[in-house]
């Protein structure tokens, strides 16, 4: 007689490691194959492709956009007639040697900047600042492009730029600079109305903070002006100087906060999230649950820093226990 197999027991699932499901959409959207193609001498594209033969280049063909049906131009340009857009994230030399390296070990430039019409009528790219560098490493003559006539897209830097992962100051510095130049160029725009560029408005605020101070700690910032900032309805400029008062608080906190960590540490206390443990005790909103699409604030941005910097002037060190850093440290490696 054959003794039964008992059924192995399935492992517990891990939390988070259930596939999501991606959701197609209902209806299709963009263009068909037929309507895509675009002849290199198209009227939509014929004064881009006399741009680039100007500045030293050749138009290779062109496409309408599968998706909005824009037309673009496919052309190699001289290296040196690109440049990134003036407000983008500064350039790391250590990224643009290592890419530089990658690209001579595979033979091939396979990925085309994007690149638009400049402020004074060369091309600026918003999203091949590393790749440009990487090809003047590597000598080359001339670098490939998608030729968009959208000059917009020069203000569509954070969507774009995929080549080198943005940290929270490369996206803040992006951002305030890109915000100084609308203003400039657009004086009557209000704020709201490049809520898709800036992403999110605590980035304004914490680019004023890293324009003053290069290494501002904005990671233990973050979560708090996210919960209270929010864009205005007031013109960019008007909005800019409203910013440059909250980040001249955010600066004091910081100065604050530091003077706390400093007697802790004096105290004993040892621990890579000191100061992270500190800035949550001084939040006025760190027990607000924010709830999906809520647009309202748990209090406005100027009374929460107001409020955070007297928390900070009167934190008491010796209420702290070295298990309330314990937990910290916890919940920040979850």
């Amino acid at each position: 007689m054959t003794a039964k197999k008992t059924p192995r027991k399935k492992p517990p699932a891990r939390r988070g490691s259930a596939r999501k499901r991606i959701t197609p959409a209902r209806e299709a959207r963009g263009l068909a194959a037929s309507d895509v193609a675009l002849a290199p001498g198209a009227v939509e594209v014929a004064p881009l492709a006399a741009e680039v033969a100007r500045a030293g280049g050749a138009a290779l063909g062109a496409y309408r956009e599968p998706l909005s049906g824009r037309p673009i131009l496919l052309a190699v340009l001289p290296r040196d007639a690109v440049e990134p857009t003036p407000f983008q994230r500064d350039l790391s030399p250590t990224h643009a040697k290592r890419l530089a390296q990658k690209i001579d070990e595979a033979g091939a430039f396979l990925d085309p900047i994007i690149v638009v019409r400049g402020a004074a009528g060369g091309f600026w790219t918003p999203n091949g600042r590393h790749r440009l560098a990487a090809a003047k490493v590597l000598g080359m003559r001339q670098i490939t492009a998608l030729v968009s006539p959208n000059e917009d897209l020069a203000f569509r830097i954070l969507a774009l730029n995929t080549e080198k992962a943005h940290n929270v100051r490369d996206r803040a510095m992006e951002v305030i600079r890109m915000a100084r130049a609308l203003a400039k160029r657009e004086p009557k725009a209000k704020e709201t109305d490049y809520a898709a560029q800036f992403e999110s408005p605590e980035l304004l605020t914490l680019g004023i903070a890293f324009e003053r101070e290069s290494r501002f700690a904005a990671g233990a910032y973050a979560p708090f002006l996210r919960k209270v900032d929010r864009f205005g309805d007031r013109t960019l400029p008007a909005a800019l100087r409203e910013r440059e008062g909250h980040a001249s608080r955010l600066l004091a906190i910081d100065a604050e906060v530091r003077k706390v960590v400093a007697k802790l540490e004096q105290r004993g206390f040892r621990s890579p999230y000191l100061r992270t443990y500190v800035v949550a005790r001084c939040n006025p909103v760190r027990f607000h649950k924010a709830k999906k699409g809520d647009a309202k604030p748990p209090m406005p941005v100027a009374e929460a820093l107001t409020r955070m910097l007297g928390a900070a002037k009167k934190f008491d060190v010796a209420a702290v226990r070295q298990q309330d850093l314990a937990l910290v440290a916890a919940v920040a490696s979850e």
